[in-house]
């Protein structure tokens, strides 16, 4: 029995020597090469080592090599595909003696992979070519797809990355990202079982969790379409897609999911200052089934929210050279202000008391920058339930935007605004500063004071009728497009008023004046403007011709059944003040605007004119009229004296 216990422990010593001596016994170089012999079988390529090579044996085979090479392919942009500090790979013995390449764990230490695609478009993850059992097809040849043996197989266990860099380049655009500090697990137990990758990267800065699963990876490498997972998690934005890729990359189409706390912060890691307020281009989300081939990208059922905003539509997107996006998109109810600059939304200030002095008009001269026109073109069709931009409101619209080299074309296709409809088209031309824009417009039915005090902050007048406009500028700002407006403006409005002055009343003062009634003089010859009056018409219609953007009009009409105003004057927007002189008179038969006699009885002009934010109105009275209005006043006094005294 002791001779049996010392015969096990000897042999027990023995193994331990061997395992121990095992390394310095067994030829590295020997191993190395069956395995750089199989990676090259397996792959087409070379598998080299620069540096040191150590071997253990137990418990599974373990190779550790360093300064490790893995050739590209021919046409790839540079001699190696990876390279690493590190390569240390786990391997069971018997896998050496078999018919599959089969690992326990590969570990991976500062790599320097490249993936890319030739001018071509042949990729150099196209690894497997040597091990190809079948012809190929046409469709093969074109996208380097292969057929892979039944029986040939590769389990790496777990792949673990650590540091290094990862970069992607087109061959055919020359296109490059390239992701950093790669901390990265991949569990491959099959080619034909699902593979999963976990971990994180950098890329320009930012971190972001990756968490992948892809079904089967032999049909990526066959070219076959295979499903996909993918959750990528970061402070910018997360993530989620869940769909099927075909034709080796080439066609993508699922599910996707993108939402984040701030478009700002995601702008500011691209470099772009949005320049934004607070309460804009903030919280988003984007749903929606994509459809990614080749260059066209296609969304459907999307489902997105900015902010306040809420927005469904679809659109398909040309990725190539030149970005080109058709779309059609429902707004819902789109508030512009916080999105507008500051200098042309400001925010909402307090009423001012119903006594406070009103306010002048000021244009706002912040430059706008539309240079971003020009890095798209787009045919986008755009409904909305409301708008409101400045301070005015829309109700519902429907709008055609084409964008071709930074030449916008709008098109108004449906308008409902201030009680009213209407048609036009706006053109800017943003190829370069100053900016050029062209407006065409015809509005029936609006409601004339609400449009106007929203527009421009003149309230004065009230009525509804017809605005059309045919009207150019140039600038970069409000003001020098206010500056420069040029082209015609003509309205037409029905049973309105015009507020400040109540223009009959004052006729009447005058004659009375003429009359020789002397208290009317200082009534009649000098009346500010005054809110509560108003001037009521039944009919109002003009046209403007702007220069430089003050506006000429030569024939004024205004009809009343106890007035007729007709008149000249300007408008002046950039000095936001008016100038007018109207001939005002009284009817004399009472069928009023009705009646066929053109004869007013009384005339006597009327001058409008001041700052639009103060307008004063006053009876125009020439001195020789003035002098007419002293003899006939002594007349009258004459007449009453030899009333009283006799002849």
């Amino acid at each position: 029995m002791k001779t049996l216990l010392k015969i096990i422990g000897v042999i027990f010593v023995l193994l331990i020597a061997l395992v121990i001596a095992a390394p310095f016994l067994i030829p590295t170089d020997a191993i190395f090469n069956k395995v750089s012999q199989q990676v090259e079988q397996t792959t087409g390529r070379s598998l080299t080592i620069n540096g040191d090579k150590k071997l253990s044996v137990f418990p599974s085979l373990k190779l550790e090599l360093n300064d490790v090479h893995f050739a590209n392919m021919q046409t790839g942009s540079q001699k190696d595909m990876a390279s690493m500090q590190q390569l240390a790979i786990h391997i069971p013995w018997m896998s050496l003696f078999g018919g599959e390449f089969k690992l326990d764990k590969f570990v991976i230490n500062e790599p320097t992979i490249l993936l890319e695609t030739d001018k071509n478009g042949k990729a150099n993850w196209q690894l497997f070519d040597g091990v190809a059992e079948q012809p190929e097809t046409e469709q093969q040849k074109s996208s380097g797809a292969v057929n892979l043996p039944d029986n040939f197989d590769i389990q790496l266990g777990e792949v673990a990355i650590y540091g290094g860099t990862f970069t992607y380049l087109d061959g055919k655009t020359g296109a490059k990202q390239q992701i950093s500090d790669l901390e990265l697990a991949i569990l491959l137990p099959s080619l034909r079982k699902t593979l999963e990758l976990k971990g994180g990267i950098t890329y320009m800065g930012e971190r972001f969790e990756l968490d992948v699963t892809l079904d089967t990876p032999v049909k990526v490498i066959e070219g076959a379409t295979f499903n996909v997972s993918t959750e990528v998690d970061s402070r910018l934005v997360d993530m989620t897609f869940k769909g099927a890729i075909a034709e080796m990359g080439q066609d993508v189409q699922g599910q996707l999911s993108i939402s984040g706390d701030s478009v700002k912060n995601i702008a500011n890691w691209q470099g772009v200052d949005l320049n934004a307020k607070d309460n804009a281009f903030n919280a988003f989300n984007v749903k929606g089934a994509m459809h990614l081939q080749g260059d066209k990208f296609k969304l459907t059922e999307l489902l997105a929210t900015l902010d306040e905003l809420q927005i469904k539509g679809k659109s398909d997107i040309n990725l190539g050279n030149r970005l080109a996006v058709n779309a059609d998109i429902d707004l819902g109810m789109l508030d512009l202000n916080p999105y507008l600059p500051e200098g042309v939304a400001k925010e909402a200030q307090p009423l001012p008391a119903e006594d406070a002095p009103a306010q002048p008009i000021v244009w706002d001269d912040t430059k706008i920058d539309l240079s971003g026109l020009n890095a798209l073109d787009a045919s986008v069709v755009v409904r909305s339930s409301g708008l409101k931009a400045k301070k005015i409101t829309l109700g519902e619209n429907q709008f055609t935007v084409n964008l071709k080299n930074a030449v916008a074309k709008v098109s108004l296709d449906k308008f409902v605004a201030y009680e009213g409809n209407g048609k036009g088209v706006i053109t800017l031309n943003a190829k370069q500063a100053p900016y050029a824009i062209s407006t065409n417009f015809a509005l029936d039915k609006i409601d004339a004071q609400p449009l106007l005090t929203d527009a421009a902050g003149f309230d004065k007048l009230m009525g509804k009728g017809s605005l059309n406009w045919n009207l150019t500028t140039t600038g970069q700002s409000q003001k020098s497009f206010i500056n420069a407006l040029n082209g015609k403006l003509a309205f037409e409005f029905a049973d309105g008023a015009v507020k400040g002055a109540n223009i009959a009343e004052m006729v009447r003062k005058a004659k009375e004046l003429i009359k020789g009634n002397l208290g009317a003089v200082s009534e009649g010859l000098d009346t500010g403007f005054d809110n509560s009056e108003q001037t009521d018409f039944s009919a109002l219609t003009g046209s403007f011709n702007f220069t430089n953007g003050v506006g000429e009009n030569r024939d004024l009409s205004l009809l009343s059944p106890l007035i007729r105003i007709s008149g000249a004057g300007k408008v002046d927007l950039p000095m936001t003040n008016v100038d007018y002189r109207l001939v005002t008179g009284i009817v004399d038969s009472i069928e009023g605007q009705g009646t066929t006699d053109d004869s007013t009885g009384f005339k006597i002009p009327l001058r409008i004119k001041g700052p639009f934010h103060d307008v004063g109105y006053s009876l125009d009275v020439s001195d020789a009229a003035k002098e007419e209005v002293k003899e006939k006043a002594k007349d009258k006094i004459k007449d009453k004296l030899k009333g009283l005294f006799g002849n």
